[in-house]
């Protein structure tokens, strides 16, 4: 960004933002889980967005699946491993504008040292002041990812010669951010 007079910080609201994936399970349903905690930030010229730049770390450590058995495997060498990589990261990301309210995301995701390009479809909802006057803005983030690309490689063959858990992982991002300074 050449003109850092009209750079605009925002901080990501954790109270007001959710980290989701969405796997398939033995083909036939799907187990959601969400990472608690995370942290990052969005800089922009423009009032919407376009151009902006993203960064973004979550905590391997904080996902939760509603079962703390599942929960302990996905920390486990397995999966996340977060004993070694305790941080998922997004980085470099830049958002441009497709169309009023589309925009796509890339930028460069590592799990477990492995770093892959990714584009994501973002939606976005606009920009409000709060009751506090602070600047908000919203964002829908989705996506879907290979989890063997990032060395999250575990599996087991079920009984009926399926998969135990899919390859394919959907992201569901619903983000707001508040403008500071």
């Amino acid at each position: 960004m050449s003109n850092t007079e009209t750079l605009q910080k925002w901080a990501i609201d954790p109270t007001h933002t959710e980290v989701q994936i969405k796997v398939k399970h033995l083909v036939i349903s799907t187990v959601t889980g969400s990472f608690k905690e995370f942290s990052g930030d969005v800089q922009s010229q423009e009032d919407d967005f376009d151009g902006a730049e993203i960064n973004f770390t979550i905590d391997a450590a904080s996902i939760d699946t509603n079962n703390p058995d599942r929960d302990a495997h996905l920390r486990s060498d397995d999966f996340f491993g977060v004993e070694k990589y305790p941080e998922i990261k997004f980085t470099d990301g830049e958002l441009k504008k497709v169309s009023d309210g589309d925009y796509k995301l890339t930028g460069n995701l590592t799990i477990k040292e492995e770093t892959k390009e990714v584009t994501l479809d973002v939606d976005y909802g606009g920009t409000v002041k709060d009751p506090w006057g602070n600047n908000r803005a919203g964002f829908e983030i989705e996506g879907k990812i290979n989890r063997k690309d990032f060395g999250l490689t575990w599996n087991t063959v079920t009984e009926a010669g399926g998969l135990m858990v899919s390859d394919d992982v959907r992201l569901l991002i619903n983000v707001q951010v508040v403008a500071e300074g």
